[in-house]
């Protein structure tokens, strides 16, 4: 950091390398919740009350909370703060940075309107601290009733939020309209037409009978690929290698007619870069490349922190030989948009 960060800038700092460094979400709540707490003070107040020793009388504001509010207020680095940026501020792996200096967005990421964690503003002001040109709100879809997902009218509430936010912002910076939508058991897309058509981009992903029989499941994954308003293949397999929820199996499906189709029709492949899923595996990637797919590499993000997951994703790109240009976020967003509606 170049200079100390602000109270509210200095707790929002410390959840945000927390959940890049994926530790326990009860951490990252307590710092979200102080910055929610002191986000309608003013900095009299603030002042005053760390003069007074009543930070702590505030509903959300701890000790801990407190000692990092009272070191910012008096224009010091707090010591939590400083720990953090030394033990998670650097790269997240080795390779992939010049894929990741190329990226110009990210085409998936939650809120909390579905299964995310933050507010939609709280997503979008990460990513412009991110460098990123533009950032799709996906959240799921109807049938993810676990991840309450959005019927046709609380999509269409969504919209007009993200209007309201571009309207904020001085457009060096555009949140995009978007969706994952589900996959459904016959190839078709969990949300209706006109819906999607009012979309900017469009991740579609099966989340439901993973273990479908190859046959039943290669001709769902095509018939969606093919679907009109089919932009980006979410996480193929559906796989999980690590992490809280535990492993399970990739899907079974014939990758050649898939990613023959992808190429096909333009959609291009994702590139899961949250750890747990590191999805497509290697050789599955590999074919898609052969195969002359385009790519999307994408955070997933349920919370702000994970937007840059990215750093994952892009070192398996470059491993994999898959050059910038058909990686998708990394054009400009005219093109994009071109790209996703044409």
């Amino acid at each position: 950091m170049s200079q100390p960060l602000g109270p509210v800038a200095a707790l929002r700092r410390i959840a945000f390398l927390l959940e890049r460094g994926r530790e326990d979400t009860y951490k990252v709540k307590a710092y979200r919740t102080a910055a929610a707490a002191l986000l309608p003070l003013g900095e009299d107040e603030i002042h005053a009350r760390v003069d007074a020793g009543t930070l702590t009388e505030l509903p959300g504001v701890g000790a801990s909370t407190a000692r990092v509010v009272a070191a910012a207020a008096q224009g010091e680095v707090p010591e939590r703060l400083a720990e953090l940026e030394q033990k998670h501020a650097g790269p997240l792996v080795a390779g992939g940075r010049s894929i990741r200096a190329a990226l110009r967005g990210d085409l998936h990421s939650h809120s909390d309107w579905s299964d995310g964690g933050s507010p939609i503003e709280e997503m979008a002001f990460t990513a412009i601290e991110l460098g990123h040109d533009y950032q799709v709100l996906t959240d799921h879809s109807p049938r993810l009733k676990v991840a309450r997902g959005l019927s046709a009218e609380r999509l269409a509430r969504q919209l007009d939020v993200v209007d309201a936010i571009n309207a904020h912002l001085d457009g060096s910076f555009r949140l995009l309209k978007g969706i994952e939508v589900d996959i459904l058991d016959d190839g078709s897309l969990d949300q209706t037409d006109e819906m999607l058509a009012r979309l900017e981009v469009r991740v579609a992903s099966v989340h439901s009978k993973l273990g479908m029989e190859p046959e039943a499941m290669t001709r769902r994954m095509v018939a969606a690929v093919r679907h009109p308003r089919s932009n980006v293949l979410g996480h193929c397999t559906g796989r999980l290698v690590t992490g809280s929820r535990g492993t399970r199996a990739q899907s079974r499906f014939d990758a050649k007619a898939v990613f023959t189709a992808c190429a096909d029709e333009g959609v291009a492949v994702e590139i899961n870069s949250r750890p747990e899923r590191r999805d497509p595996p290697t050789h599955l990637l590999e074919m898609a490349r052969d195969l002359g797919c385009l790519f999307s590499i994408d955070s997933d993000a349920h919370a702000p922190g994970q937007l840059d997951f990215l750093d994952y994703g892009c070192e398996r790109a470059e491993l994999a030989g898959i050059a910038p240009e058909r990686i998708v976020n990394t054009w400009p967003v005219d093109r994009l948009l071109a790209w996703a509606n044409g």
